[in-house]
């Protein structure tokens, strides 16, 4: 040990050399002791001048490394002693020598199994010094992000795309190129510094060189977790990914065998998946005239189930915008829509049942597109899904309802007063199992109250149940929510006091009411329409009686000073309220 601190500090080549032999043969013999005595007399802080990239003794020192680093006690050591860095530079390297010494001390460092470090020792001496082995190490599989970190703070990426660009046409450095790629596009802190570089464009030319099914699977691997940035999106749409994505649909298809049932699957989904951004949508979308759009739009009527979920799937992120949707509203897609489910209500595929429901939603946000839609008969498709078992169904059923029916009394009126319809809210208003259904069904309960402000709806919701699922509503931690609640329950006091007034004694709205107006926290607009609630329910005598027990003057009084001028006006107005009936 004390030679090479010698040789280290004089630069005797030869003396360096024959140091360095005797720590390998040490670890030869006896690795895990060697290891530690090389840790404890501090050899590992000289390495790091050793590896420079014109050392000549740059490989050897690495092979150093890779050795010590088989032991999970070493590869803490090696980080701290500053090796990832120069390591990291060899890299760059074009003697293989040096990448392949590199690439085995970066694997063993930053892997954490036995196993597979002794599998990937075994490749290394079948590889002869091959770059596939120096990247498979480094890359097929990382123990912890913070390495991963470390090494993507080194500019590993940058140097991997341009080694990529350099070395294509080799299948096997290409393929450990993938390998790498696909594990570090899974840290969140690398898309940044993948979308730096021209990643898109060299993925996109290989993915399009390749014939096999495993490569072209190895390729979509890398693609799908880095087309989660919307800058790659953008950079994959704009490289040619999506027609070669179409390609593979058109040839695999109609294909029987797993491998093409598989390429189809995945070629669709990473198809979706890029219109999840909104600059890569808006490009294929163009203005409804694109030609992956109208291709997109032409897997909906297909009999393979697949191109089905991806074609409505693609709708829904299609319909993103008013633009989008009014267009497409206005060129019979709701109609395309209504046929695909109208055949799955029998053949029940969930997954394609949602992403059809979900475009249908997206399609009724627009108010020009609600009447359209709804006197294509969406409503009464949909309805037809009631009997669902499956939450997610059921969360897109409600969303779809509830956006269909905003401003549209007509359809509100038609919908609240179809008791099997109401039943069927209270029921999934229960489901503390799915609080988006739960949510959902309380929301749309409120919305059929309040878009249709019909007595025979205020009827048929009280008669299923309906009440005390508003109440509830009403203590909801979203304000939204308890906003819409409170609307609903003021209308039903308005429109039917007497059929009501048992339900609002027996879940307790008075004392809701109280808690919300005495709660500092409570938005403006809750306590402006717990005050309008207040002065409706009065009519009742058992509620009037409640809230004098109360003493609600207090705590109506007190808002006469608030900040917000109507919470201020409407506290006066329901304070002389109060004051004439106490």
């Amino acid at each position: 040990m004390w030679k090479l601190k010698l040789a280290s500090a004089d630069s005797a080549a030869d003396s360096m050399e024959g140091c360095l032999d005797c720590l390998l043969k040490a670890l030869t013999h006896n690795n895990a002791e060697a290891s530690e005595k090389i840790r404890d007399a501090g050899v590992l802080d000289l390495f790091s001048a050793l590896l420079a990239p014109k050392s000549p003794c740059a490989p050897k020192v690495a092979n150093i490394v890779a050795e010590v680093a088989k032991n999970e006690f070493m590869r803490s050591p090696c980080v701290g002693a500053g090796l990832l860095p120069p390591l990291v530079q060899l890299l760059r390297s074009e003697d293989q020598d040096v990448l392949l010494q590199t690439g085995r001390a970066l694997g063993n460092i930053c892997y954490d199994s036995r196993e597979y470090l002794l599998a990937s020792e075994a490749l290394f001496q079948r590889a002869h010094f091959s770059l596939l082995s120096n990247f498979h190490a480094i890359f097929l599989f990382f123990p912890t992000d913070s390495l991963q970190a470390e090494l993507i703070s080194m500019g590993v990426i940058p140097t991997l795309v341009k080694l990529l660009g350099i070395h294509s046409q080799n299948p096997s450095l290409t393929e450990m190129c993938l390998i790498a790629f696909g594990n570090l596009a899974e840290l969140e802190s690398s898309k940044e510094q993948f979308a730096s570089t021209n990643i898109a464009e060299e993925l996109v030319k290989l993915f399009q060189k390749q014939v096999e099914h495993e490569k072209k699977e190895m390729v979509f691997e890398v693609l799908a977790p880095l087309a989660e940035n919307d800058t790659i999106k953008l950079q994959l749409v704009e490289a040619g990914l999506v027609e070669s994505l179409l390609e593979v649909v058109d040839r695999t298809v109609d294909g029987e065998r797993e491998e093409d049932m598989a390429e189809l699957k995945t070629a669709s989904d990473l198809m979706v998946l890029l219109l999840l951004g909104d600059e890569s949508m808006q490009k294929l979308f163009e203005g409804g005239q694109g030609s992956v759009f109208q291709r997109v739009l032409s897997w909906v009527p297909s009999h393979n189930h697949q191109l089905q979920l991806a074609g409505a799937l693609a709708i829904a992120n299609f319909a993103r915008n008013d633009g989008n949707c009014i267009h497409m509203v206005e060129t019979g897609i709701v109609q395309k829509l209504l046929d695909l489910l109208e055949r799955h209500v029998n053949e029940g595929n969930v997954t394609v049942q949602h992403a059809a429901l979900s475009a249908l939603r997206n399609l009724a946000i627009p108010v020009v597109n609600k009447s359209k839609m709804l006197s294509l008969g969406v409503a009464d498709v949909v309805l037809k899904f009631l009997p669902s078992e499956m939450p997610p169904v059921q969360f897109k059923l409600l969303g779809t309802l509830r956006m269909l029916i905003d401003t549209q009394a007509q359809a509100a009126e038609q919908l609240g007063t179809n008791p099997t319809l109401v039943e069927r809210l209270t029921e999934w208003c229960e489901a503390k199992d799915h609080a988006g259904v739960m949510g959902e069904s309380s929301r749309l309960l409120s919305a059929l109250i309040r878009h249709s402000r019909s007595k025979d709806v205020v009827r048929t919701v009280i008669q299923g149940g309906g009440v005390k699922h508003l109440v509830n509503m009403a203590t909801s931690e979203h304000v939204i929510m308890q906003n819409e609640a409170l609307v609903a329950l003021g209308l039903m006091a308005a429109l039917d006091l007497g059929l009501a007034e048992k339900d609002f004694e027996g879940t307790r709205l008075v004392q809701v009411l109280h808690k919300l107006l005495s709660d500092e926290r409570s938005a403006p607009e809750i306590k402006y329409n717990s005050m309008i609630l207040i002065c409706a329910i009065m009519g009742s005598e058992p509620l009037h009686q409640a809230v004098r027990g109360l003493a609600f003057l207090d705590v109506v009084a007190k808002l006469r000073a608030h900040e917000n001028q109507t919470v201020a006006q409407q506290a006066s107005l329901t304070e002389q309220r109060l004051t004439v009936q106490s």
